[in-house]
């Protein structure tokens, strides 16, 4: 077919590659087409597309000149149009050349690109609903690259939740759910969403995802039960209880070599019929207990896929990097600086300026240093059912078989107290089978009071110290996902919570990492050593959550032996402050905490002629600059 076609993941933070864009980048590549992967500012990808053509222009027009070396300087000035970029650069002097700058830099600014559409087809991903404003400027943006509305395509767990919203917000009408039936795309038998990931994609851009270096996969689809709070069922409507692995893990093996990691988003693995057989071929695929492994030839990987025009764009840009690790882990100056020379005379520092030729024609001279600064080792590998398991269907039976694999850590729901008894039982099964790294996620905000956050993260510290387990304890804060006025961002305030409540617990957790681990002492300094303290800590000032070393003395007293640096600004205005709260009259203090409770301490932000609340009220405003000193 050779279409152009342009895969888009909005630039937002997120911790795993998109699957589904892997998916389609596969297929296309099938079909024989060209295929480009982007994430980041949308502009810079438009600037990008002009800095090309201008590229190609002045090839043609002055092929005595190696342009690509100016790459960067091209692409700096079609964005900002200053001449000053050019100040040491001889060669845009001629007014030629300047006339060809000036006139890609007018398409850039007259949005040529929009006019001149490149592409085929466009796809866009999309993630969580607080992203709408990031993900939906996208999509418009990147809707006017394709030739035709037609062949603009947005998908995943955004525009599936929401679809009509989508619409309605970018003319383009998204799919909804998986891409799991034939003709979805093309009229041809290929069913996308059962084909491997293209892990070449990753290679073409800078961002970095926090889960890399594993094989992302499924061996289940959906889940058998419909909480209210979640969005699986809407996602992944059918459940389907085995989904094979082999073959996936041969084929990235073959392409894009062995990955350390075995990450599993299955929603409810426990539920499948296949269950033993899911594990046991977990196992067949190197995953057993104590597994390791040997990483691949990277260098061997990226020169095979260039021989094979598999995604030169990708893989010209690994070689840049296998080139300087080279560069750095060389401790011979002298095979350092001919090694750098060689790259020179090539153009192959840099990733604009290299060429699959030269790179391929450097192989005799770089695989060698390669293979002497690049020794593989052995590492422990780990299977990780990401999005956890039902603790309602932990068995003996099923733990044990569990613990046949290489599971880190073992991930379980505890969102309401109302659950204890079923949660402990399901920590102290798997505990008692062997596995003792587990990893809880805590749902808050939803229908559960602030103190059932606390009696949760406390069982869990007191199940490390019983048991000799590690869980670390992740709060999740709910937010829902259809109500009008909620899915663009991240205001929504549980019946039992208020907006100081949320933010002190976001205030804690920035200062844990957004986890709590094993460890009494820890725990007691972030939430408080009883219910009491913890409430105290919701309604304390914020700057005193967060810098409680320099504000409470009591605490400094009580964990003298941690706190060992004194600075000249500690004081004990905490208590000061917990003083006067709880001096107030009932009546007061119920005033006091609802205007707290609105977490806005600005001049103007409320409404009070008491001089015991005001008085109350001035700690809330010591800001955080005051104690960053």
């Amino acid at each position: 077919m050779n279409r152009k076609v342009l895969l888009i993941e909005p630039d937002y933070k997120n911790k795993y590659p998109p699957m589904g864009l892997m998916k389609l980048a596969t297929y296309y590549r099938m079909v024989g087409d060209d295929v480009r992967f982007y994430k980041g500012d949308m502009k810079v990808l438009a600037a990008d597309l002009i800095c090309e053509d201008l590229l190609n222009h002045l090839e043609i027009c002055f092929p005595e000149v190696f342009w690509k070396t100016y790459y960067p300087t091209m692409l700096e000035f079609i964005k900002v149009g200053k001449y000053s970029i050019f100040e040491n650069e001889e060669v845009f002097e001629y007014e030629t050349v300047k006339d060809a700058l000036l006139e890609f830099r007018k398409r850039f600014k007259e949005k040529e690109y929009f006019t001149n559409p490149r592409f085929d087809k466009v796809g866009i991903t999309t993630l969580f609903t607080f992203y709408w404003n990031k993900t939906i400027d996208t999509i418009n943006f990147a809707k006017q690259l394709c030739k035709k509305e037609e062949d603009v395509m947005v998908g995943g767990i955004m525009s599936t939740l929401l679809p009509d919203e989508v619409f309605e917000a970018t003319g383009i009408r998204p799919f909804e759910g998986l891409l799991n039936h034939p003709g979805d795309i093309d009229d041809n038998d290929i069913i996308i969403d059962e084909l491997p990931l293209d892990y070449s994609i990753l290679e073409e851009i800078d961002y970095k995802y926090p889960a890399n270096n594993a094989y992302f996969a499924y061996m289940t689809r959906g889940c058998v039960n419909k909480c209210k709070f979640c969005a699986v069922p809407k996602l992944e409507p059918q459940y389907c209880d085995y989904i094979s692995l082999k073959k996936q893990i041969e084929i990235t093996n073959n392409r894009f070599g062995v990955q350390k990691d075995l990450l599993l988003l299955d929603n409810n693995v426990l539920a499948s019929s296949n269950y033993e057989n899911i594990i046991n071929e977990i196992k067949e695929c190197g995953f057993e207990k104590g597994a390791t492994y040997c990483p691949s030839n990277e260098y061997e990987i990226m020169i095979s896929n260039l021989k094979d025009s598999y995604n030169d764009r990708a893989y010209i840009r690994k070689a840049i990097k296998i080139y300087n690790e080279i560069i750095d882990k060389l401790k011979d100056d002298k095979e350092r600086t001919e090694l750098y020379q060689r790259l020179e005379k090539k153009h192959c520092l840099y990733y604009y300026t290299a060429t699959k030729e030269y790179i391929l024609e450097l192989d005799d001279y770089v695989r060698p240093l390669y293979e002497k600064t690049h020794k593989p080792s052995k590492r422990k590998r780990i299977v990780d059912f990401n999005q956890g398991i039902d603790s309602r269907l932990i068995t003996k039976q099923n733990m044990d078989k569990l613990s046949e694999v290489n599971i880190y850590p073992l991930r379980i729901a505890f969102d309401h107290w109302e659950l204890r008894d079923i949660y402990e039982r399901s920590i102290r099964i798997p505990v008692n089978c062997g596995i003792k790294n587990l990893s809880n996620y805590l749902l808050y905000n939803f229908e559960d009071k602030p103190e059932h956050l606390y009696y949760r993260l406390r069982m869990n510290v007191d199940l490390c110290e019983e048991l000799g387990a590690s869980i670390y304890s992740f709060p999740m804060k709910y937010h829902p996902i259809n109500d009008k006025e909620y899915f663009k961002n991240r205001n929504y305030i549980g019946k039992h919570w208020n907006r100081k409540f949320i933010r002190a617990v976001q205030a804690v957790l920035n200062s844990t990492k957004g986890k709590i681990g094993k460890g009494v002492a820890f725990f007691e300094e972030a939430f408080g050593r009883d219910i009491d303290e913890f409430m105290k800590i919701l309604w304390m000032p914020e700057t005193f959550i967060i810098y409680r070393r320099i504000y409470d003395a009591n605490l400094r007293e009580r964990l003298a032996d941690r706190y060992t640096t004194k600075t000249e600004y500690d004081c004990d205005l905490t208590n000061e402050w917990w003083e006067k709260f709880s001096a107030l009259t009932p009546e007061k203090l119920e005033k006091a905490k609802a205007i707290i409770a609105l977490n806005k301490f600005k001049d103007g932000d409320y409404e009070c002629q008491d001089e015991d609340i005001l008085d109350v009220l001035s700690y809330y405003k010591i800001s955080r600059n005051q104690a960053e000193i």
